[in-house]
């Protein structure tokens, strides 16, 4: 009997797993400066993870009413931005990077009751291509696939990374 190569396509072992290789996959094949899975806990958005790490830490925070995630799922800004400061959406928000952003691709993570989770975005301090858009339909899928895995994971992922000492809003 051959013996069957699968070890590339094992299941991921949590939620937190699935989400950082789909941060790492999309840094791979979209490109952007960081990716990033994020949770909203009102008033804040809180990065769950992220890719590279060192660029927007885990823990850091930002003010949700003024975030491109927020905008983009209240239907004020599109879930592509390739030029942020050419669309009246994203002109003046805020991203927790300490550079100014230029290029936003972001999608909602919700739950199988239908509310917000969080957010899946990928962040980039230069302008991209228009090209960009064509890997919407990735990062929407890599989203539902999270979205899907969440439930049953959610209230563990919560209190896995809620610790108030954790959470460092970040000045802009």
């Amino acid at each position: 009997m051959a013996t069957l190569l699968v070890d590339d396509v094992v299941p991921f072992e949590d939620w937190p797993s699935a989400a950082r290789a789909s941060l790492a996959f999309l840094h791979r094949t979209v490109g952007l400066d960081v990716w990033v899975v994020t949770e909203v806990r009102e008033p804040l958005q809180v990065v769950l993870h992220s890719h590279p790490s060192e660029v927007l830490p885990p823990g850091s925070s930002i003010s949700w009413d003024r975030s491109f995630c927020h905008s983009m799922v209240s239907g004020e800004g599109p879930r592509v931005a390739t030029v942020a400061a050419a669309t009246p959406a994203y002109r003046d928000l805020e991203t927790g990077l300490p550079h100014k952003v230029a290029a936003y691709i972001g999608v909602p993570l919700v739950t199988r009751e239908g509310t917000l989770f969080g957010t899946l975005c990928g962040l980039s301090v230069r302008a991209q291509p228009r090209t960009l858009v064509r890997f919407l339909p990735v990062v929407e899928m890599t989203a539902r696939m999270l979205s899907t895995m969440l439930p049953a994971d959610a209230a563990a992922q919560r209190d896995a990374t809620s610790p108030a000492s954790a959470i460092r809003v970040r000045a802009t």
